[in-house]
Protein backbone atom coordinates (compact mmCIF):
# COMPACT_ATOMS: atom_id res chain seq x y z
CA UNK A 1 0.00 0.00 0.00
CA UNK A 2 1.24 3.48 -0.84
CA UNK A 3 1.99 5.47 2.29
CA UNK A 4 2.29 9.21 2.03
CA UNK A 5 4.39 10.70 4.81
CA UNK A 6 2.43 13.16 6.91
CA UNK A 7 4.02 15.21 9.66
CA UNK A 8 1.49 15.84 12.40
CA UNK A 9 4.17 16.78 14.92
CA UNK A 10 4.76 20.21 16.51
CA UNK A 11 8.06 20.50 14.68
CA UNK A 12 9.36 19.78 12.19
CA UNK A 13 6.11 20.51 10.39
CA UNK A 14 5.09 19.97 6.73
CA UNK A 15 7.19 21.98 4.29
CA UNK A 16 5.67 24.60 2.03
CA UNK A 17 6.34 23.61 -1.63
CA UNK A 18 7.22 27.18 -2.62
CA UNK A 19 9.77 27.32 0.19
CA UNK A 20 11.24 23.96 -0.84
CA UNK A 21 11.67 25.27 -4.37
CA UNK A 22 13.29 28.49 -3.17
CA UNK A 23 15.75 26.56 -1.03
CA UNK A 24 16.58 24.10 -3.81
CA UNK A 25 17.60 26.85 -6.21
CA UNK A 26 19.32 29.26 -3.83
CA UNK A 27 23.12 29.15 -3.95
CA UNK A 28 23.95 32.82 -3.44
CA UNK A 29 27.05 33.87 -1.49
CA UNK A 30 26.13 35.70 1.69
CA UNK A 31 28.42 38.72 1.15
CA UNK A 32 26.65 39.95 -1.96
CA UNK A 33 24.09 42.61 -2.78
CA UNK A 34 21.54 39.92 -3.72
CA UNK A 35 21.74 38.25 -0.33
CA UNK A 36 21.65 41.59 1.48
CA UNK A 37 18.43 42.39 -0.37
CA UNK A 38 16.96 38.99 0.56
CA UNK A 39 17.86 39.33 4.25
CA UNK A 40 16.63 42.92 4.45
CA UNK A 41 13.31 41.98 2.87
CA UNK A 42 12.91 38.91 5.09
CA UNK A 43 13.61 40.89 8.27
CA UNK A 44 11.03 43.51 7.22
CA UNK A 45 8.46 40.79 6.52
CA UNK A 46 9.18 39.15 9.88
CA UNK A 47 8.34 42.45 11.58
CA UNK A 48 4.88 42.31 10.01
CA UNK A 49 4.51 38.60 10.72
CA UNK A 50 5.32 39.08 14.42
CA UNK A 51 3.43 42.37 14.56
CA UNK A 52 6.05 44.66 16.04
CA UNK A 53 8.12 47.76 15.41
CA UNK A 54 11.02 46.33 17.44
CA UNK A 55 14.26 45.17 15.85
CA UNK A 56 14.21 41.64 14.41
CA UNK A 57 17.14 39.22 14.33
CA UNK A 58 17.55 35.90 12.53
CA UNK A 59 19.98 33.40 14.05
CA UNK A 60 21.42 30.21 12.57
CA UNK A 61 20.25 27.91 15.35
CA UNK A 62 17.24 26.12 16.67
CA UNK A 63 14.82 28.09 18.81
CA UNK A 64 16.76 27.02 21.90
CA UNK A 65 19.68 29.11 20.63
CA UNK A 66 17.55 32.24 20.84
CA UNK A 67 16.33 31.14 24.27
CA UNK A 68 19.93 30.88 25.45
CA UNK A 69 20.74 34.23 23.84
CA UNK A 70 17.95 35.86 25.82
CA UNK A 71 19.59 34.62 29.03
CA UNK A 72 23.21 35.38 28.19
CA UNK A 73 22.42 38.84 26.81
CA UNK A 74 19.91 40.03 29.41
CA UNK A 75 21.24 38.73 32.75
CA UNK A 76 24.24 38.87 35.03
CA UNK A 77 25.36 36.19 37.48
CA UNK A 78 23.27 36.40 40.63
CA UNK A 79 20.32 38.18 39.00
CA UNK A 80 16.93 37.02 40.18
CA UNK A 81 14.85 35.69 37.29
CA UNK A 82 11.34 34.27 37.46
CA UNK A 83 10.60 31.18 35.37
CA UNK A 84 6.96 30.30 34.75
CA UNK A 85 6.74 26.63 33.87
CA UNK A 86 4.01 24.07 33.28
CA UNK A 87 5.79 21.59 31.01
CA UNK A 88 9.06 20.38 29.53
CA UNK A 89 9.81 23.55 27.59
CA UNK A 90 9.11 25.78 30.56
CA UNK A 91 11.59 23.63 32.46
CA UNK A 92 14.20 24.38 29.81
CA UNK A 93 14.20 28.02 30.95
CA UNK A 94 15.22 26.86 34.42
CA UNK A 95 18.20 24.92 33.09
CA UNK A 96 19.34 27.79 30.88
CA UNK A 97 19.09 30.40 33.64
CA UNK A 98 20.97 28.22 36.13
CA UNK A 99 23.70 27.59 33.54
CA UNK A 100 24.37 31.34 33.48
CA UNK A 101 24.45 31.72 37.25
CA UNK A 102 21.07 33.37 37.75
CA UNK A 103 19.15 33.09 41.00
CA UNK A 104 16.15 31.25 39.63
CA UNK A 105 12.72 31.58 41.19
CA UNK A 106 10.40 28.96 39.70
CA UNK A 107 6.63 29.15 39.59
CA UNK A 108 5.30 25.77 38.51
CA UNK A 109 1.85 24.66 37.48
CA UNK A 110 0.85 21.03 36.87
CA UNK A 111 1.28 19.72 33.34
CA UNK A 112 -1.73 20.66 31.24
CA UNK A 113 -2.58 23.69 33.35
CA UNK A 114 -1.32 27.26 33.70
CA UNK A 115 -0.30 29.55 36.56
CA UNK A 116 -2.53 32.16 38.16
CA UNK A 117 -1.66 35.82 37.81
CA UNK A 118 -1.92 36.20 41.58
CA UNK A 119 0.87 33.63 41.96
CA UNK A 120 2.99 35.49 39.42
CA UNK A 121 2.42 38.78 41.24
CA UNK A 122 3.52 37.24 44.54
CA UNK A 123 6.88 36.14 43.12
CA UNK A 124 7.81 38.84 40.60
CA UNK A 125 9.28 41.46 42.94
CA UNK A 126 12.98 41.99 42.32
CA UNK A 127 13.10 39.87 39.17
CA UNK A 128 15.25 41.17 36.35
CA UNK A 129 13.57 38.93 33.76
CA UNK A 130 10.43 36.80 33.58
CA UNK A 131 10.73 33.80 31.26
CA UNK A 132 7.64 31.97 29.97
CA UNK A 133 6.09 30.09 27.04
CA UNK A 134 3.34 31.47 24.88
CA UNK A 135 2.07 27.93 24.33
CA UNK A 136 3.52 24.88 26.10
CA UNK A 137 4.16 22.40 23.30
CA UNK A 138 4.60 19.42 25.61
CA UNK A 139 1.07 19.72 27.01
CA UNK A 140 -0.97 21.69 24.47
CA UNK A 141 -1.69 24.48 26.97
CA UNK A 142 -1.88 28.21 26.27
CA UNK A 143 -0.56 30.76 28.79
CA UNK A 144 -1.80 34.28 29.52
CA UNK A 145 1.02 36.34 28.01
CA UNK A 146 -1.02 39.56 28.13
CA UNK A 147 -1.78 39.14 31.82
CA UNK A 148 1.83 38.38 32.73
CA UNK A 149 3.04 41.31 30.60
CA UNK A 150 0.84 43.69 32.57
CA UNK A 151 2.47 42.53 35.82
CA UNK A 152 5.96 42.87 34.34
CA UNK A 153 5.24 46.42 33.19
CA UNK A 154 4.38 47.34 36.78
CA UNK A 155 7.95 46.47 37.81
CA UNK A 156 10.58 49.17 37.26
CA UNK A 157 13.45 47.09 35.93
CA UNK A 158 11.95 43.82 34.73
CA UNK A 159 11.86 42.34 31.21
CA UNK A 160 9.46 39.79 29.73
CA UNK A 161 10.83 37.05 27.47
CA UNK A 162 8.36 34.78 25.68
CA UNK A 163 9.17 31.51 23.96
CA UNK A 164 6.60 31.70 21.16
CA UNK A 165 8.34 29.13 18.99
CA UNK A 166 5.03 27.33 18.43
CA UNK A 167 2.96 30.38 19.35
CA UNK A 168 3.84 32.69 16.47
CA UNK A 169 1.55 31.93 13.55
CA UNK A 170 -0.95 30.08 15.76
CA UNK A 171 -1.72 32.66 18.46
CA UNK A 172 -2.62 36.34 18.41
CA UNK A 173 0.02 38.42 20.21
CA UNK A 174 0.10 42.21 20.57
CA UNK A 175 3.85 42.33 21.16
CA UNK A 176 4.27 46.10 21.39
CA UNK A 177 0.89 46.85 22.94
CA UNK A 178 1.38 44.32 25.72
CA UNK A 179 5.04 45.18 26.19
CA UNK A 180 6.80 41.91 25.36
CA UNK A 181 10.54 42.65 25.41
CA UNK A 182 11.86 39.55 23.69
CA UNK A 183 9.76 37.09 21.68
CA UNK A 184 11.20 34.01 20.00
CA UNK A 185 10.15 32.01 16.94
CA UNK A 186 11.54 29.01 15.07
CA UNK A 187 11.68 28.22 11.37
CA UNK A 188 10.30 24.67 11.60
CA UNK A 189 6.96 25.71 13.05
CA UNK A 190 4.31 27.97 11.47
CA UNK A 191 6.79 29.31 8.89
CA UNK A 192 6.75 25.90 7.16
CA UNK A 193 10.48 25.42 6.49
CA UNK A 194 13.06 23.01 8.00
CA UNK A 195 14.72 23.46 11.40
CA UNK A 196 17.79 25.65 11.59
CA UNK A 197 16.68 29.25 12.07
CA UNK A 198 15.56 31.07 15.18
CA UNK A 199 14.20 34.59 15.02
CA UNK A 200 13.36 37.13 17.68
CA UNK A 201 12.01 40.63 18.22
CA UNK A 202 13.87 42.70 20.81
CA UNK A 203 12.60 45.85 22.55
CA UNK A 204 14.67 48.98 23.13
CA UNK A 205 14.51 48.31 26.87
CA UNK A 206 16.09 44.90 26.27
CA UNK A 207 18.83 46.41 24.09
CA UNK A 208 19.65 48.81 26.92
CA UNK A 209 19.91 45.90 29.37
CA UNK A 210 22.47 44.20 27.12
CA UNK A 211 24.89 47.08 27.66
CA UNK A 212 25.08 46.37 31.40
CA UNK A 213 24.54 42.59 31.51
CA UNK A 214 27.67 40.75 32.61
CA UNK A 215 27.16 37.20 31.39
CA UNK A 216 29.59 35.96 28.71
CA UNK A 217 28.47 35.73 25.11
CA UNK A 218 30.20 35.35 21.76
CA UNK A 219 28.32 33.66 18.92
CA UNK A 220 25.05 34.78 20.48
CA UNK A 221 26.15 38.35 21.17
CA UNK A 222 23.02 39.99 19.85
CA UNK A 223 24.60 43.42 19.73
CA UNK A 224 26.96 42.21 17.02
CA UNK A 225 24.07 40.67 15.10
CA UNK A 226 22.06 43.87 15.33
CA UNK A 227 24.95 45.89 13.96
CA UNK A 228 25.35 43.50 11.02
CA UNK A 229 21.72 42.74 10.21
CA UNK A 230 20.70 46.38 10.00
CA UNK A 231 23.05 46.43 6.98
CA UNK A 232 21.61 43.24 5.47
CA UNK A 233 24.47 41.06 6.69
CA UNK A 234 25.07 38.64 9.57
CA UNK A 235 27.92 38.57 12.06
CA UNK A 236 28.77 34.99 11.08
CA UNK A 237 27.96 32.70 8.16
CA UNK A 238 24.16 32.56 7.78
CA UNK A 239 22.01 29.62 6.72
CA UNK A 240 21.43 31.17 3.31
CA UNK A 241 19.12 28.54 1.84
CA UNK A 242 16.90 28.55 4.92
CA UNK A 243 16.60 32.32 4.74
CA UNK A 244 15.56 31.96 1.10
CA UNK A 245 12.92 29.47 2.22
CA UNK A 246 11.76 31.79 4.99
CA UNK A 247 11.42 34.63 2.50
CA UNK A 248 9.28 32.42 0.26
CA UNK A 249 7.13 31.33 3.20
CA UNK A 250 6.49 34.92 4.23
CA UNK A 251 5.55 35.76 0.64
CA UNK A 252 3.07 32.87 0.71
CA UNK A 253 1.54 34.18 3.94
CA UNK A 254 1.25 37.61 2.36
CA UNK A 255 -0.63 36.00 -0.55
CA UNK A 256 -2.98 34.37 1.96
CA UNK A 257 -3.94 37.92 2.90
CA UNK A 258 -4.34 39.05 -0.74
CA UNK A 259 -1.12 41.05 -0.57
CA UNK A 260 -1.43 42.07 3.08
CA UNK A 261 0.98 40.17 5.34
CA UNK A 262 -0.90 41.15 8.50
CA UNK A 263 -4.12 39.72 7.05
CA UNK A 264 -2.20 36.66 5.92
CA UNK A 265 -0.90 36.15 9.45
CA UNK A 266 -4.47 36.37 10.74
CA UNK A 267 -5.61 33.80 8.19
CA UNK A 268 -2.79 31.46 9.20
CA UNK A 269 -3.73 31.78 12.89
CA UNK A 270 -7.44 31.34 12.14
CA UNK A 271 -6.61 28.12 10.26
CA UNK A 272 -4.64 26.78 13.23
CA UNK A 273 -7.42 27.75 15.63
CA UNK A 274 -10.01 26.00 13.48
CA UNK A 275 -7.97 22.81 13.02
CA UNK A 276 -7.25 22.69 16.76
CA UNK A 277 -10.94 23.07 17.56
CA UNK A 278 -11.88 20.34 15.10
CA UNK A 279 -9.23 18.03 16.57
CA UNK A 280 -10.73 18.56 20.02
CA UNK A 281 -14.13 17.72 18.52
CA UNK A 282 -12.72 14.47 17.08
CA UNK A 283 -11.14 13.40 20.36
CA UNK A 284 -14.26 14.19 22.36
CA UNK A 285 -16.46 12.28 19.92
CA UNK A 286 -14.34 9.18 20.59
CA UNK A 287 -14.72 9.61 24.34
CA UNK A 288 -11.11 10.71 24.84
CA UNK A 289 -10.05 13.36 27.34
CA UNK A 290 -8.24 16.53 26.33
CA UNK A 291 -5.13 17.04 28.43
CA UNK A 292 -5.26 20.86 28.51
CA UNK A 293 -9.02 21.22 28.25
CA UNK A 294 -9.23 24.48 30.23
CA UNK A 295 -6.43 26.30 28.39
CA UNK A 296 -6.16 24.74 24.90
CA UNK A 297 -3.56 26.04 22.48
CA UNK A 298 -4.01 26.22 18.72
CA UNK A 299 -0.46 25.06 18.02
CA UNK A 300 -0.84 21.52 19.32
CA UNK A 301 -3.51 19.37 20.94
CA UNK A 302 -2.60 16.81 23.60
CA UNK A 303 -5.03 13.90 23.89
CA UNK A 304 -5.08 11.50 26.84
CA UNK A 305 -5.28 7.87 25.71
CA UNK A 306 -7.35 5.22 27.54
CA UNK A 307 -5.66 3.85 30.67
CA UNK A 308 -5.21 0.36 29.20
CA UNK A 309 -3.42 1.68 26.10
CA UNK A 310 0.19 2.86 25.79
CA UNK A 311 0.35 5.96 23.58
CA UNK A 312 3.75 4.76 22.31
CA UNK A 313 1.91 1.91 20.55
CA UNK A 314 -0.47 4.38 18.91
CA UNK A 315 2.42 6.58 17.76
CA UNK A 316 4.14 3.50 16.29
CA UNK A 317 0.98 2.30 14.52
CA UNK A 318 0.33 5.75 13.04
CA UNK A 319 3.83 5.74 11.57
CA UNK A 320 4.00 2.12 10.38
CA UNK A 321 0.47 1.86 9.00
CA UNK A 322 -0.04 5.32 7.54
CA UNK A 323 3.35 7.04 7.37
CA UNK A 324 1.87 9.61 9.73
CA UNK A 325 4.06 11.01 12.48
CA UNK A 326 2.35 12.13 15.68
CA UNK A 327 4.15 12.96 18.92
CA UNK A 328 4.17 11.00 22.14
CA UNK A 329 3.88 12.60 25.56
CA UNK A 330 7.09 13.99 27.02
CA UNK A 331 8.69 13.35 30.38
CA UNK A 332 6.21 12.01 32.91
CA UNK A 333 3.47 11.99 30.26
CA UNK A 334 5.23 9.58 27.88
CA UNK A 335 2.95 6.66 27.15
CA UNK A 336 -0.11 8.63 28.29
CA UNK A 337 -0.60 11.24 25.55
CA UNK A 338 -0.55 11.69 21.83
CA UNK A 339 0.10 15.18 20.55
CA UNK A 340 -0.96 16.43 17.14
CA UNK A 341 0.03 19.85 15.80
CA UNK A 342 -1.91 22.29 13.62
CA UNK A 343 1.02 24.45 12.52
CA UNK A 344 1.72 26.15 9.23
CA UNK A 345 1.13 24.03 6.12
CA UNK A 346 -1.67 22.03 7.70
CA UNK A 347 -5.33 22.31 6.85
CA UNK A 348 -8.84 20.96 7.34
CA UNK A 349 -8.31 17.83 5.25
CA UNK A 350 -5.20 17.01 7.30
CA UNK A 351 -7.46 17.17 10.34
CA UNK A 352 -9.91 14.75 8.71
CA UNK A 353 -7.00 12.40 7.91
CA UNK A 354 -5.81 12.52 11.52
CA UNK A 355 -9.32 11.79 12.82
CA UNK A 356 -9.68 8.80 10.50
CA UNK A 357 -6.25 7.48 11.44
CA UNK A 358 -6.99 7.92 15.13
CA UNK A 359 -10.10 5.76 14.79
CA UNK A 360 -8.05 3.01 13.15
CA UNK A 361 -5.13 2.91 15.61
CA UNK A 362 -7.41 3.07 18.65
CA UNK A 363 -9.52 0.22 17.30
CA UNK A 364 -6.46 -1.95 16.70
CA UNK A 365 -5.27 -1.18 20.22
CA UNK A 366 -8.51 -2.56 21.63
CA UNK A 367 -10.56 0.59 22.20
CA UNK A 368 -14.28 0.36 21.36
CA UNK A 369 -14.51 2.54 18.25
CA UNK A 370 -17.43 3.00 15.88
CA UNK A 371 -15.78 3.92 12.61
CA UNK A 372 -16.80 7.29 11.26
CA UNK A 373 -17.59 8.77 14.67
CA UNK A 374 -14.70 11.21 14.80
CA UNK A 375 -14.72 11.97 11.08
CA UNK A 376 -18.45 12.71 11.12
CA UNK A 377 -18.08 14.99 14.14
CA UNK A 378 -15.27 16.91 12.40
CA UNK A 379 -17.25 17.21 9.16
CA UNK A 380 -20.31 18.52 10.92
CA UNK A 381 -18.35 21.01 13.03
CA UNK A 382 -16.51 22.26 9.95
CA UNK A 383 -19.80 22.75 8.07
CA UNK A 384 -21.21 24.78 10.94
CA UNK A 385 -18.10 26.95 11.27
CA UNK A 386 -17.73 27.69 7.58
CA UNK A 387 -21.43 28.44 7.18
CA UNK A 388 -21.03 31.13 9.84
CA UNK A 389 -17.62 32.30 8.60
CA UNK A 390 -17.12 31.45 4.91
CA UNK A 391 -13.65 33.02 4.91
CA UNK A 392 -12.40 30.06 6.98
CA UNK A 393 -12.99 27.86 3.95
CA UNK A 394 -11.47 30.40 1.58
CA UNK A 395 -14.89 31.45 0.33
CA UNK A 396 -15.45 35.13 -0.33
CA UNK A 397 -18.64 36.36 1.31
Amino acid sequence: MLRKTRLFTPGPTPLLPAAQQAMAFYDMHHRTADFRALLTRTLADLKEFIGTKNDILILASSGTGAMEASVSNLTSPGDKVLVLTAGKFGERWTGLAKAYGCAVEVLSAPYGETFSLDEVKSKISGAKVVYMQGTETSTGARHDVQGVAKLVRAETDCLLVVDAITGLGTTHFDVDGWGVDFIIGGSQKALMIPPGLAYCAVSEKAWQRMETAKNPRFYFDLRKERKSQVKGETAYTPATTLIAGMGAALTHIRQMGNGDLVEGRKALIDSAEMCAELTRVAATALGLKLFAAKFPAAAVTAITVPENIDSSALVKDFRESFGAVVANGQGEMKGKLIRVAHLGYYDYLDTVAFAAGLEQVLSRAGAPVVFGTAVKAVQEAYARKTAAKPELAGVKS
